[in-house]
């Protein structure tokens, strides 16, 4: 049996753009979506060693949710690199500032952590509200 991969060229031309709206959805929920997404995972010719995943924007991003608690004792730390330099943003604070970020930092984890998680990374487009810059790429709006 001979295993066949897809050829760069073939990959390009089978790459899509879809479009979530975040409204009212799980955090959680929509980063395993859209990890799988990027990954290519739902496609015929996915394979680990390459990147036949999708571009995805996500819209709406002010709106995601948490369940149970967590919109309470969620929190996002970040280091400076010096002595005392830790810094801990609770969730709250971070979806009033940067909303998008929340998205990307949960994908962003569930991404492999390699150069190919940092390729796959690249085709994540996510937007705080309705309106986004990808029209001409006409994204397939999906239902999560």
């Amino acid at each position: 049996m001979r295993t066949d991969y897809s050829k760069p060229e073939e990959i390009l031309e089978g790459r899509k753009w879809h479009l979530v709206d975040a409204s009212d959805l799980v955090l959680g929920r929509v980063a395993t979506r859209v990890a799988r997404l990027l990954q290519g995972k739902h496609k015929p010719n996915y394979a680990p060693h390459q990147d036949v995943g999708d571009f995805v924007v996500v819209v709406n991003a002010e709106k995601i949710r948490l369940t149970g608690n967590k919109a309470d004792q969620k929190t996002y730390f970040s280091h400076s690199g010096y002595p005392g330099g830790g810094k801990l943003v609770p969730f709250k604070r971070m979806i009033e500032r940067k909303p998008q970020h929340v998205i990307e930092h949960a994908v962003r984890l569930m991404l492999p952590k390699n150069a190919l998680g940092r390729k796959m990374f690249k085709k994540l487009k996510v937007y705080a509200g309705e309106n986004h810059p990808h029209e001409a790429q006409q994204p397939e709006a999906i239902k999560l």
